[in-house]
């Protein structure tokens, strides 16, 4: 998190039972509230995997009590979606249910189970396919991000939606040197011509898509169908799940149905993550669950 330390105000917690580290909190502090880092996806305590429920909870409420002996009323914490857990892993859900934690947000990602993936029944993303293959469109895994960023995605995001990317390309470079099996970058080609590209974050599990582009000809070439049937069908057969990741606007209260739709056309089904607003007073329901 160290590129983001010029936009956020740090305040990731360590957890300790006795000696041991059992849990961290990557975190920030603004005006309100203590948040679940803002700068990453997903958020909530990294548990240690032998922690059990007990523990797992104290650590929750030590958060708690010492977020409330610093003079800080709100914990807000964004849920890992289910798929990431390398073991089931749901504490965050009772400890919400427990300290009558708001839902205060709800974003809604489309995933597909690959081992048990909807066949693809839309005309649209057969005949993309085809336009692909007719054109002679090839696909490359590249290290060097520059092209996609300069050629497709900056561009494309400033006129459709006047934003950059979350990640500038120097970020994005820096990700790659520090994680080089996890951040890869796929192009689509027309000849030599770069025309479409997808960018996927890699996990044990899973296989998330950060950022999908392609110039204007996307719907008369097929760049993006021809991209994401390699990626499904070959690149990541053998991972759990392929996460196209969200479709939501307006902080989860509203979703593009264009976008979404285009996601389940290749068979991906939804996968929830709510948002947690704590009260850190409300340690003290935390007492005496065991008995």
């Amino acid at each position: 998190m160290e590129y983001h330390k010029e936009r956020f105000e740090d305040f990731s917690l360590l957890i300790f039972k006795d000696d041991t580290l059992v849990a961290v909190l990557p975190a920030n502090q603004t005006q309100e509230a203590v948040i679940s880092h803002q700068g990453l996806t997903y958020g909530g305590l990294i548990l240690r995997q032998d922690l059990r429920l007990a523990d797992a909870i104290t650590a929750y409420q030590t958060v708690l009590q010492f977020l409330e002996a610093e003079h800080i009323e709100l914990l807000q914490i964004k849920s890992v979606p289910k798929i990431y857990h390398q073991l089931p892993s749901d504490e965050l859900d009772y400890i919400a249910f427990k300290t009558n934690a708001e839902i205060e947000r709800c974003d809604t990602t489309s995933a597909i189970r690959l081992e048990n993936g909807l066949a693809i029944d839309s005309s649209n993303r057969k005949r993309g396919l085809k336009r692909a293959l007719k054109h002679g469109l090839k696909m490359m895994e590249e290290t060097n991000f520059e092209s996609y960023w300069n050629s497709i995605l900056i561009p494309n995001l400033e006129k459709r939606h006047q934003a950059k990317p979350t990640h500038s390309l120097t970020e994005i470079q820096l990700l790659k040197e520090r994680f080089p099996k996890h951040i890869r970058q796929f192009n689509v080609y027309d000849g030599d011509k770069i025309v479409a590209g997808v960018t996927v974050f890699e996990t044990e599990r899973v296989a998330h898509v950060q950022y999908i582009s392609a110039d204007e000809n996307k719907q008369e070439l097929g760049s993006l169908d021809l991209a994401f049937h390699e990626l499904i069908t070959k690149i990541f057969k053998n991972k759990a799940y392929f996460d196209f990741g969200i479709s939501n606007e307006d902080h989860g209260h509203r979703i593009n149905e264009g976008l979404i739709n285009w996601k389940e056309d290749f068979g991906a089904r939804t996968i929830a993550q709510p948002f947690y607003t704590i009260k850190t007073k409300n340690h003290v329901k935390l007492n005496d669950i065991m008995l």
